[in-house]
């Protein structure tokens, strides 16, 4: 199987089923996979070639930076939402990544990996001066690096879900905790430096997603 970029795989979820929630789909997120599946070769998409890939990973991430206004109000309305480990939708809770990946799936339909450490690996490493709205920001919280995920706001805050006793909330980077256990920030860019384990489990996913599809 040819490697794939992560934010790759979303595409087939939305391609496959494009109404699996209601905000799955923006005019960005329908566009992209209205050219995808244009340009879907007869075989599967997963043996198609690396220019492919690209092609589609550069149109994914013009989605993440034209929709970013509207990545930040999905944000800011799960604002609340208590804190609840290994969750993964709102009305049950939601931990650090699960936060962040229950943003980005249900208004970009982009599929990240599920631990926080593995989201350090998607996209390319930004510094701290280029951080733009949308981009994932990284904290070590439990003395391990990348332990913790949130999504850059802009004006020097993020929103993410902190620990166990709190809600989703915005804080500031500059604060004297978060500015000490800051850990770098990647932008999504349809680029991703997984191994092929935790690729493989991504594709899991997306299938597991288009059989729920077809069963609907």
């Amino acid at each position: 199987m040819k490697r794939a970029p992560a934010a790759v795989f979303c595409s087939l979820v939305l391609v496959a089923q494009s109404g699996l929630a209601a905000d799955v789909t923006p005019d960005a997120a329908k566009d992209a996979s209205a050219d995808i599946a244009r340009d879907v070769p007869k075989e599967s998409m997963f043996q198609a070639g690396k220019t492919y890939f690209s092609r589609v990973s550069d149109r994914l991430a013009d989605s993440v930076t034209g929709k970013s206004d509207e990545l930040i109000n999905r944000a800011m309305e799960v604002i609340g939402v208590r804190y609840r480990w290994d969750a993964e939708l709102p009305q049950s809770g939601l931990d650090g990544s699960s936060f962040v990946g229950y943003v980005f799936k249900d208004k970009l339909g982009f599929l990240l990996p599920r631990k926080s450490t593995q989201m350090s690996r998607v996209g390319k490493a930004i510094t701290r001066e280029e951080l733009q709205p949308g981009d994932l920001v990284f904290f070590n919280t439990m003395r391990l690096t990348f332990s913790h995920v949130g999504i850059y706001v802009g004006d020097n805050k993020f929103i993410h879900s902190p620990s166990k006793g709190t809600s989703v909330r915005v804080d500031d980077l500059s604060s004297l905790y978060w500015d000490k256990r800051f850990d770098g920030a990647r932008r999504l860019d349809g680029s991703d430096s997984l191994g092929d384990s935790e690729r493989q489990e991504l594709l899991n996913e997306v299938n597991k997603l288009k059989r729920k599809s077809r069963s609907l």
